[in-house]
């Protein structure tokens, strides 16, 4: 089956789809091209593929004023969507969830704001307000706003290495607050714009290493709690750490050592039970604040007696404070807000859009990756003037959430109403917390970050991707937590260079008794075609690699001819290029197709197309790179142009 482009080289009367012909017995089609579209339409419609595939506006044609009134409210506010339909049976569920994630929110708030080198406040103060602002922009049901382990430490690492927080506390809470407002504007800005797509820069093998990497860092820097080291290293490095240690060994104190490893091996314990048996969730959620609790009586009866057990001390209570007027926009500090802003930002945006559709796809419902970032950033903006610090939905809160039978997110409004209550009444009771508590709980919950199954998997199918994820980690411990992260991004990108410009070529055999052909390095039952070379280029020929393809297509038939005159096969007559995985081609792609016709002519070799897709063929046939190919040049399919031309060699 012949594929003929209406033209002068087809001899077409002007129509886009002509008739059917006879030749050499094999039925001619004429191709029906695109309908001709005007350079605007192209435009308006490949911009609305790549930042609107998901068609936001779907519905809003053709309705009243009020219709999309409701329609538009639902579409910023997915309150509005849920709202009506809500029931006394969901909030008991939602009241549930919301009091157990909040025994889990209230310590690691705490804990993570000691992480970021904020006072332990801030944690409570971010599980307030952001979950507030979330629960009416977010479009997740189960994501459990707050403060989160990576975005803690790497805004604790990027800013303590340029403002000392215990010299300077009051600027280094004006950074903490200015940074957390441009993530904020960065997360809400990648929403508006829909510009989703830069944070999946982000591959999951350099997730995979970084968060490896920043757990074992993250867990070697509590030993500083559960030693009760007073004098410590603010490097986040792994032989810093290590050596403050060791370096360290007369203030370590038995007491605190004996408590702390103690509750760490509980936290553990039950992290453990629930793993194995999900139903038992609840004991992993509730051990945080019970051990908090614990604790803080355990100190308490031994004060007196032992006084080497460090202390959280003194929480202020009442509201979140205004903090608008820490937020600065000039300075010698600025480019460090917003640069910790930006990958705090990225970080965070990463981890709540991945755990919201994490927990989506197991209750078959959508979460609109735009609508999230515009509520992540709102919520982060709103949070940077209430006190608050950067915050995302959290993968431990969440799972806790969903398995107790969160069906909204007013399970993020019942969590911060128990927040709001332990800050106006309950804070004199942290005042004898120690420190070993907090410890205990970070390393807990970070150790689940190490994932070596998914490492080892990597390690299996993509050998490149393994080599960022390795880079990730060994840069996270040995250089620091950004610089790791930007060398593995970095490799990340590098291997989207190489898949671009130097795209995969293939052999293709058919399989016997069959019209199909496929990768003769893959496929045992494909055998050569006598007389043919068929290659297969898997990826847009583009100027990046248009003349790597021409050289290594070159080189495909120069090895060819050499194993056919060392096997004693028949010449080589053709050569076919199958361009079905030819998705896109550009001017120099088009360029090349014509000079291989043209090398490939003088070697004495037949060159034909196989199956261009539409605006491929398209591009091809305005710009006339078609016609010298003639009527026996392009075919639907590699079988029809294998038998077409074999019979044309016949007669």
């Amino acid at each position: 089956m012949v594929i003929n482009i209406p033209g002068p080289a087809a001899g077409g009367g002007g129509s886009a789809c002509g008739g059917a012909a006879a030749a050499a017995a094999v039925e001619v089609h004429r191709v029906c091209l695109p309908p001709p579209r005007t350079t605007v339409e192209k435009l308006r419609r490949r911009l609305a593929d790549i930042f609107f595939p998901d068609d936001p506006l779907h519905g809003f044609k053709d309705q009243t004023r009020f219709r999309k009134l409701v329609i538009g409210l639902q579409f910023f506010f997915p309150i509005f969507q849920w709202g009506p339909d809500y029931s006394f049976e969901l909030l008991k569920s939602d009241v549930v969830s919301g009091v157990t994630i909040a025994s889990l929110a209230i310590p690691q708030g705490i804990s993570y704001a000691k992480l970021a080198n904020l006072p332990p406040i801030i944690g409570l103060y971010s599980s307030f307000v952001p979950p507030l602002i979330y629960s009416v922009l977010g479009s997740s049901r189960h994501l459990a706003v707050g403060p989160v382990s990576i975005a803690s430490l790497v805004m604790g690492t990027m800013l303590s290495e340029a403002v000392s927080y215990t010299k300077e506390p009051d600027l280094y809470l004006k950074l903490a607050f200015t940074a957390t407002f441009f993530a904020g504007i960065f997360q809400a800005s990648l929403g508006f714009l829909r510009l989703g797509f830069i944070i999946d820069f982000l591959s999951k093998a350099t997730l995979v290493g970084f968060m490896a990497g920043a757990a074992v860092i993250v867990s070697l820097q509590q030993l500083k709690g559960l030693l009760g080291i007073v004098h410590f290293t603010a490097k986040m490095q792994l032989i810093p750490v290590l050596s403050s240690v060791f370096h360290h060994t007369d203030e370590w104190s038995w007491q605190t050592i004996v408590m702390g490893v103690g509750f760490l091996v509980l936290l553990l314990t039950t992290r453990q039970i629930s793993m194995k048996k999900p139903k038992l969730f609840w004991i992993s959620a509730a051990a945080p604040l019970a051990s908090v609790v614990l604790s803080t009586i355990l100190v308490i009866c031994i004060k007196s007696k032992y006084q080497g057990i460090q202390t959280i001390g003194y929480l202020p209570k009442g509201l979140n404070p205004p903090s608008s007027n820490m937020l600065f926009f000039s300075g010698p500090h600025l480019a460090l807000a917003i640069k910790t802003g930006i990958l705090t930002g990225i970080l965070s945006l990463t981890e709540g859009i991945a755990v919201g559709r994490t927990f989506a796809a197991m209750k078959n419902y959508q979460v609109d990756g735009n609508k999230e970032m515009v509520a992540i950033g709102l919520m982060n903006i709103a949070g940077s003037c209430s006190s608050s610090y950067v915050t995302t939905g959290s993968f431990s809160r969440s799972a806790v959430n969903y398995n107790a039978g969160a069906k909204t997110v007013v399970s993020n409004i019942v969590m911060a109403a128990a927040v709001l209550i332990t800050l106006l009444f309950l804070m004199p009771l942290f005042h004898y917390t120690p420190n070993l508590i907090l410890a205990a709980i970070i390393i807990t919950a970070v150790i689940g970050l190490i994932d070596y199954q998914s490492a080892y998997k990597l390690w299996k199918v993509d050998k490149l991707d393994f080599v960022a994820c390795l880079c990730s980690f060994f840069g996270v411990l040995f250089i620091s937590v950004p610089i790791g992260l930007a060398i593995a991004v970095g490799i990340s990108i590098f291997k989207i260079l190489l898949n671009v410009t130097r795209p995969n070529t293939a052999a293709l055999g058919n399989i016997r008794g069959t019209q199909i052909y496929r990768n003769l390095n893959i496929y045992k039952d494909a055998v050569r075609v006598p007389s043919f070379l068929i290659l297969a280029v898997e990826a847009p020929i583009y100027f990046a690699n248009s003349t790597y393809l021409q050289e290594r297509i070159m080189r495909w038939v120069r090895e060819e001819e050499e194993w056919l005159a060392l096997n004693n096969q028949s010449n080589l007559k053709c050569v076919i290029l199958d361009m079905t995985a030819v998705t896109a081609i550009d001017t120099s792609g088009i360029d090349t197709i014509s000079e291989l016709r043209k090398v490939l002519e003088n070697r004495s070799l037949k060159f034909v197309l196989a199956n261009p897709v539409g605006n491929v063929m398209e591009k091809l046939h305005k710009s006339k790179v078609l016609e010298p190919f003639g009527l026996e040049g392009l075919y639907l399919t590699v079988g029809e142009a294998v038998a077409d031309i074999s019979s044309s060699w016949k007669v």
